[in-house]
């Protein structure tokens, strides 16, 4: 994916440099449906694919790797969107949402509330880690569910094999408020301080890296508020400095566009596409959705360290080389080569996040004990309540 906004580089982006006429330069992008020959048909310059169509199509590898491409292209060069139209049966459908019902009041009962990073409980119900959670409520439910041969399609499409499913389930209550048009993860979820600390290539890079997804788990007219997007917009190099800044927000809430879904629907984007969940403006419905987050093989390290063993093993030389007057700069560089200096995976129903979107990172904690000197036992008990938080059960 090449940004097209011609002041981009491969250096260091700055919000001064975000500029809403060059957004709408990018937006002068239109869907041109004859690139797209397997798409159905074009709404609101979205494509849409019938899943009854598309099927026959992955009955070999040639024709299904055709499909594959032209699915890339339109998340990378096209609108950075499309809908796959009736991707799940009703039955199957009917019976996961009534587990994610089930987890929803099990987790109230319990007196576990969720929210998500734009709106707190009551609002929006959420269910953090949604795909272990059906796992373990009804496996035979998942296998029916995880089955499915459009979610394959289109990660397999952006991704390549071998690909991560996550999954949290998001449902908007009646009268629920909608999001701020934002980018999702990875740059998506840092505040734009820590953003514009990355490169411009990262920028370019980090849209790579995942895919985000949505089943409508029932019907979504407009009113319900089905999630708004601005096609095309994924193309734009600065976004992911720019969607926190007032015009871009402004142009947002005034263009954006907005599909109705069915259930069983799928839709699927780029993670840098503008978007943001709509308001539910219903009195009786409650929008649930299971937001797919399926992410690349690639982002690993290639060998397993145990960070604990060695930030435990390094803190209490660190921590006397800093009382000797060791800088703050240098003592930085160690905690970055030593502990985990990125607050994901986490389990986001224990490790929430205090401000933003994102939790304390081991390195902050390691930076927050080094601050104030705390001793490598009073260490150990924050190390050890942040590996618990980060569990998945």
């Amino acid at each position: 994916m090449t940004p097209t906004t011609a002041t981009a580089t491969p250096g260091f982006r700055r919000a001064e440099d975000c500029r809403l006429e060059d957004l709408l330069a990018v937006l002068e992008d239109t869907t041109d449906a004859a690139a797209y020959p397997h798409a159905d048909r074009v709404l609101e310059g979205v494509l849409v694919y019938e899943a009854e169509s598309l099927r026959p199509r992955l009955a070999d590898q040639a024709s299904a790797d055709v499909v594959r491409a032209e699915l890339a292209d339109a998340f990378a060069d096209g609108p950075g969107i499309v809908v796959l139209a009736g991707a799940f049966e009703p039955p199957v459908l009917e019976r996961v949402t009534a587990a994610f019902e089930a987890v929803i009041a099990q987790e109230k009962a319990a007196g576990q509330l969720a929210g998500d990073h734009f709106a707190g409980p009551g609002s929006n119900d959420r269910v953090w880690n949604a795909l272990e959670k059906l796992a373990v409520r009804d496996p035979e439910a998942f296998v029916a569910y995880y089955a499915n041969d459009m979610v394959a399609l289109a990660a397999s499409a952006w991704l390549g094999p071998a690909y991560q499913v996550t999954s949290q389930v998001n449902v908007v209550n009646p009268g629920g408020k909608g999001q701020t048009v934002h980018r999702d993860y990875h740059l998506g979820f840092q505040s734009p301080e820590v953003t514009g600390r990355y490169p411009g290539r990262v920028h370019d890079v980090s849209p790579l890296l995942t895919l985000q997804g949505a089943v409508a788990h029932c019907d979504m007219p407009v009113e319900t508020g089905p999630t708004l997007y601005l096609p095309h917009s994924q193309k734009y190099a600065y976004g992911y400095l720019a969607y926190w800044l007032p015009e871009f927000q402004d142009h947002f809430q005034r263009h954006h566009v907005q599909l109705p879904l069915r259930a069983g629907d799928a839709v699927f984007f780029n993670p840098a596409l503008f978007h943001a969940a709509g308001s539910n403006h219903t009195n009786d419905v409650r929008r649930m959705a299971n937001l797919l987050q399926v992410s690349s093989a690639f982002g690993r390290a290639m060998e397993t360290v145990d960070r604990d063993r060695v930030v435990r093993a390094v803190y209490p030389a660190l921590l006397a080389a800093v009382a000797d007057g060791l800088p703050d700069d240098a003592a930085a560089r160690v905690v970055a080569a030593s502990a985990e200096g990125y607050a994901f995976p986490t389990n986001l129903d224990r490790d929430v996040p205090v401000d933003g979107m994102t939790p304390r990172s081991q390195a902050e904690v390691v930076l927050d004990a080094l601050a104030v000197a705390l001793t490598p036992e009073q260490l150990g008990t924050r190390l050890e309540a942040g590996a618990h938080a980060r569990l998945s059960h």
